[in-house]
């Protein structure tokens, strides 16, 4: 066992928070999905509140290298429209996070996840006209985002069947959503800190110490993204965001 700023890890458990550390580095830049897999195994070492409170960092961290890389593709007029809601949602999330089980939350955004990318699914047939550019609609999935992004860090599906919807290109889809996350997540820390106390220095050295990973996972990401097709991204997230909405069902 290693004495890590007072964690008793074992050297099993500090390679699998390494490895939830390059989930997260990928996710953010364009891997989107592959944070799915980090959630439950973080979950499964720390507990749910916990690890949600030792990922935010490190989600942090990966919007960074996300922001720097992409900045210069995002499409702002659909932010401006998702954040005013996304904030709304990040304090029912909070409230959320005191009343509600983790099982029951998952099984009921598993649902809503499956509805919407059926509708997501049927409009990749459509017309460009058929684009749901409403603002209703930016308001509920950026309310969506925000109580999904709080409770389990789970606003990854959400955001992709949005930003999808929007028929938006590959490069222009991650500029956005890293700008969308960065800004939100940032939001959450003072919740984390002062309400749910999930935050601490010592859970915060420990993120820094996964850093190197995060940055490896983001350039696998890159490296990742630029190589595959635009038409066959987009196919790759939808596939990610429906696998995701099954894993959130266990």
């Amino acid at each position: 066992m290693l004495e890590l700023f007072s964690y008793s890890l074992s050297y099993t458990t500090l390679a699998l928070l390494f490895l939830v550390a390059f989930f997260i580095g990928m996710a953010k830049t364009g891997v989107h999905g592959a944070s799915m897999f980090a959630v439950p195994l973080l979950a499964i070492i720390f507990g749910g509140k916990v690890s949600a409170g030792l990922m935010l960092p490190m989600l942090i961290m990966a919007d960074l290298f996300a922001v720097k890389y992409y900045h210069r593709h995002a499409n702002w007029y659909f932010l401006i429209k998702l954040f005013p809601s996304a904030a709304i949602g990040v304090l029912v999330g909070t409230w959320l996070g005191y009343v509600i089980d983790d099982q029951l939350f998952k099984t009921i955004m598993s649902v809503i996840i499956f509805v919407s990318l059926g509708l997501m699914l049927w409009m990749e047939k459509a017309n460009k006209d058929s684009i749901p550019d409403y603002l209703w609609f930016a308001l509920l999935m950026g309310f969506l985002g925000g109580v999904t992004t709080m409770v389990g860090n789970l606003a990854g599906s959400v955001m992709a069947l949005y930003l999808l919807s929007m028929r938006l290109p590959k490069n222009e889809y991650i500029g956005t959503a890293a700008w969308f996350f960065l800004a939100i997540n940032l939001f959450k820390v003072p919740f984390h800190l002062f309400s749910w106390e999930s935050i601490d220095l010592n859970s915060f050295l420990l993120n820094l110490i996964s850093l190197p990973f995060i940055a490896l996972g983001a350039w696998v990401g890159i490296v990742f993204v630029k190589r595959i097709e635009e038409k066959y991204y987009r196919w790759l997230v939808i596939a990610v965001t429906g696998l995701a909405s099954v894993l959130m069902l266990f």
